[in-house]
């Protein structure tokens, strides 16, 4: 129960990493009120979490505030916020992007961050505590961990966000951080192939097998090793934890595996033997 008493507001928490972090927060105490654009999986969600679902497009302002204003009108406060929602993004060359596509990129995964981040940041220095959380990616690092230039620019961006905000609202109590998943075993994958959400969705475990062998940890990321990070964010046991960026990849942006290195030693050894 270590976010018992707190409400939480969880965008895109109707499946992956949002539904996961939905259930966690649900499991540690905490009021979850979590928005989607899909009713049917909300509703279900809703259903078998015991949280509160809102209808609402990301992308769209006044969408935000309503989400923010339901949970503060039921509660009278918001201590949480995940700034979660995104969706898959046009890959291909620069010559060949699409310059609509990359502008909805951006829309779902920062202003949508942006406009939730702007209507909670009122009652969260009223309250003079709160915690915002943004799910980045290990893209927003390092180039060439997405097919698509938009996903790894918006969620560069993201995490620069993140910084910023917490640096003018630590000064009111209220962290803003963010995490940086690597290869997480989800429906997005499918869905980047144009596969339909279901299909998506079950296609889940077969991705387990692929992303166990990117990394040193020899797994693929779970939703919950997502949501375990956003627990201990939320929670009063990182209140002196402002502006970072907890990337939880296995291992997976800061080099080559040891068995690689290795290899290419012996390749080179008997290249001059």
């Amino acid at each position: 129960m270590r976010l018992k008493g707190k409400v939480a507001v969880i965008t895109g928490g109707t499946s992956g990493i949002g539904r996961r972090m939905v259930e966690r927060f649900i499991e540690e105490g905490a009021s979850v009120y979590f928005s989607g654009r899909r009713v049917a999986l909300g509703a279900e969600v809703a259903k078998a979490t015991g949280a509160t679902f809102i209808e609402a497009n990301v992308t769209v302002e006044a969408d935000a505030a309503r989400t923010i204003a339901t949970a503060a009108k039921m509660n009278g406060r918001v201590d949480v916020l995940i700034n979660n929602a995104g969706g898959v993004s046009t890959g291909g060359r620069l010559e060949a992007v699409a310059l609509e596509s990359f502008d909805a990129t951006i829309a779902a995964h920062v202003r949508g961050a942006l406009a939730h981040i702007k209507h909670v940041s009122a009652l969260m220095r009223a309250q003079k505590q709160g915690s915002i959380i943004n799910i980045g990616s290990v893209a927003g690092h390092r180039a060439g961990y997405s097919s698509s230039i938009s996903y790894g620019v918006a969620k560069a961006a993201l995490i620069h966000l993140s910084r910023c905000a917490a640096m003018e609202l630590g000064e009111d109590n209220v962290r803003v951080n963010s995490i940086s998943p690597g290869g997480i075993a989800t429906g997005i994958f499918g869905k980047a192939m144009g596969m339909d959400p279901v299909a998506a969705e079950a296609s889940a475990e077969k991705m387990k097998l692929v992303l166990a062998r990117m990394q040193t940890i020899p797994r693929a990321g779970l939703p919950g090793d997502i949501a375990n990070a956003a627990v201990y964010l939320a929670s009063d046991e990182s209140t002196f934890v402002n502006g970072a960026d907890i990337v939880i990849d296995g291992g997976l942006i800061w080099g080559r595996r040891f068995s690689e290195v290795a290899a290419g030693g012996q390749a080179m050894r008997a290249l001059f033997d």
